[in-house]
């Protein structure tokens, strides 16, 4: 992944367009871009509720509600922080919601400390992310504070 796939988000990103337009053409950008992805979407932070709840993504039918704590994308939200997994099979609590998934990164889009939503991205492959995706990843991540 390189600074290209940033400058492509970036550039989507039309102001004068529903949020929604914005994030939807963004997710299908890194859905196409990204190697050997089956599922990128986002999960939208609910802090009273305590739950992720199924935003705009690309891939299979997915898991409508995640509790905080509870997953990859459950302990980012609950965490704040990135969660880079190379073996999904091995995280503990895992929710299985394509089991064609095998490795996950989740970025947490956060803005005064307040979590807002979840980047979501499952790969068939295992070890698919490396930490200089991690890096761009969070980077592109960035663009979407404004939209949530």
């Amino acid at each position: 992944m390189n600074e290209l796939l940033y400058e492509q988000c970036r550039f989507l990103i039309d102001p004068t367009l529903p949020n929604i337009a914005n994030i939807s053409n963004c997710i299908a950008l890194l859905y196409h871009e990204m190697n050997n992805i089956n599922w990128l979407g986002f999960y939208i932070c609910d802090d009273t509720k305590q739950e992720c709840t199924l935003g705009p993504f690309q891939g299979k039918v997915a898991c409508t509600r995640i509790p905080y704590g509870k997953g990859v994308v459950g302990t980012c939200a609950s965490t704040s922080t990135t969660q880079l997994v190379f073996d999904v099979h091995q995280f503990p609590g895992h929710i299985a919601c394509d089991c064609a998934s095998n490795s996950e990164i989740c970025i947490p889009i956060k803005k005064d400390d307040k979590n807002l939503a979840i980047l979501d991205i499952d790969s068939f492959e295992y070890a698919n992310f490396s930490k200089n995706d991690q890096e761009q990843l969070e980077k592109i991540a960035q663009l979407f504070i404004e939209l949530f």
